[in-house]
């Protein structure tokens, strides 16, 4: 009981952190089901992806993309096992850290102990991310196979309703796993955020409202996201005609 009257407010800006993460997390999962985002867009134009695939014979450009996609959570997962190395050294000197800490000025100061928890925390969430890198990673793996057994075209014994189905299904594990990729960048954002709570616990409940903003606008009201639902409804007129009106 001493522990948390002593560090209250820690406490109280570590649960904040845990609802503006899980809570716009199941937010931004619910409201994409029926409002344009980055995500449900993104499916859509997967799923026309996958339809154009099964009319080409020669796919080593798809393949090719899921292969560069891959890579990025390639790279991610390698990052992350290196932050979180940074992290266990910290942890190993606590001491060494806090010294430093106390150098700098606006550092609000903490005991040992609070300092080697907000350290567990960190290292707490980047390995979540690489968790969701590595499962993602997995489904891009799973999507290459999805594309190496499309059907071909003229393969009479496939119905069109058959190639449908599978465009869906292809269409539906590339999501996933890109899904899984924003997972850990979110955990990137919010683990730049947690940085905050070395200096103060009420600039880390601040930050982590303002990494909740960023990722609502840009999911839901950037510019891309304009560009990319945006479709001319009418053909430009010829320069004679636009003279002529």
């Amino acid at each position: 009981m001493a522990f948390v009257q002593n560090n209250l407010i820690h406490l109280i800006a570590a649960l904040w952190f845990a609802i503006c993460w899980g809570g716009y997390t199941r937010y931004a999962t619910w409201k994409g089901r029926d409002t344009a985002c980055l995500a449900s867009v993104l499916h859509l134009y997967r799923e026309d992806w996958m339809r154009r695939m099964l009319l080409r014979d020669n796919r080593i450009a798809d393949a090719s993309v899921i292969g560069n996609l891959e890579r990025n959570a390639s790279f991610f997962a390698s990052s992350t096992l290196i932050i979180l190395a940074g992290i266990l050294t910290v942890l190993g000197a606590s001491d060494r850290a806090l010294s430093l800490l106390a150098d700098i000025p606006m550092v609000q100061q903490a005991s040992q102990g609070m300092s080697e928890i907000k350290l567990l925390c960190l290292a707490t969430v980047f390995v979540y991310a690489f968790f969701t890198f590595s499962w993602c990673m997995r489904q891009y793996n799973f999507a290459a196979v999805l594309v190496g057994s499309a059907p071909m075209i003229g393969e009479r014994h496939v119905s069109e309703m058959e190639r449908k189905a599978f465009a869906s299904r292809a269409a539906r594990v590339i999501s996933m796993a890109a899904n899984q990729f924003n997972f850990g960048l979110r955990s990137y954002y919010f683990g730049m955020a947690m940085l905050a709570w070395f200096i103060s616990p009420w600039l880390f409940m601040l930050v982590s409202s303002g990494v909740v903003l960023v990722l609502y606008r840009r999911e839901f009201h950037s510019d891309v996201l304009d560009v990319m639902v945006y479709t001319p409804t009418e053909a430009p007129l010829p320069e004679a005609n636009k003279e002529a009106a």
